[in-house]
């Protein structure tokens, strides 16, 4: 059989990994691109440079700082353990902390650019209304925002299904605990399982392929307010 029920675990475990990581980046990216698309600080270089580091930085590079800093006696390891919570590395907790900071790029820059190309005038106009800042967001400029919060999304699941230095470095390779799809095709490269790994490298590749179709037939050009 070509597919065996590891290569199902695999692929499980890697959807469920994505979806959590697509969530958790909405809810954490929303708040710092609309920061980054409003804001006129001098510190706006320095944190918009720290979410993009992981579009230039190697993953093994990040994997590996991850698992030194979440080890016992790494600082976010440290905290973890007084928190109760355990050590991150070789969990699937630290999978999805692994990701979230690898995909961050991904999911905070369409949505920056999305509120960035609604202009002043959409939230000039709810405050005339006498909207509060949140009723603005919510009701104005997150609608407006949606095309980029789909892309977002999009972007964010597909980058992390295709994760693999990150995951193998703070995670490894621990059948249906921490084994997602790239770190089980290596396994059968290695393992010389050709037809293993043509099927799931296939299939990786026909998941990638529809992912750029859906986002591209459904991108619309944005109208730009001023």
């Amino acid at each position: 059989m070509p597919i065996d029920s590891a290569d199902l675990q695999a692929i499980a475990l890697t959807l469920e990994l994505a979806s959590l990581t697509t969530a958790l980046l909405l809810v954490i990216g929303t708040p710092i691109a609309w920061w980054l698309a409003r804001t006129a600080s001098r510190w706006k270089g320095v944190v918009g440079a720290v979410v993009a580091l992981p579009l230039v930085l190697p993953p093994t590079v990040i994997g590996f700082y991850l698992l030194v800093l979440s080890g016992p006696n790494g600082f976010v390891g440290k905290l973890t353990q007084a928190a109760g919570i355990g050590l991150l590395p070789f969990t699937f907790a630290g999978l999805v902390a692994g990701s979230v900071l690898y995909s961050m790029p991904f999911v905070v820059q369409p949505l920056q650019n999305a509120f960035e190309a609604m202009g002043r005038r959409p939230l000039e106009a709810a405050a005339t209304l006498r909207a509060g800042p949140w009723d603005t967001f919510f009701a104005v400029a997150l609608p407006l925002a949606r095309p980029g919060i789909v892309t977002a999304a999009i972007l964010g699941f597909a980058h992390t299904v295709g994760e693999f230095g990150v995951v193998l470095m703070i995670g490894g390779n621990i059948p249906g605990r921490t084994r997602v799809v790239s770190v089980q095709i290596y396994d059968h490269v290695e393992a010389l399982e050709y037809a293993q790994a043509h099927w799931l490298a296939g299939g990786m590749v026909l998941f990638s392929f529809a992912v750029l179709l859906l986002l591209y037939s459904t991108r619309r050009p944005a109208a730009v307010h001023v």
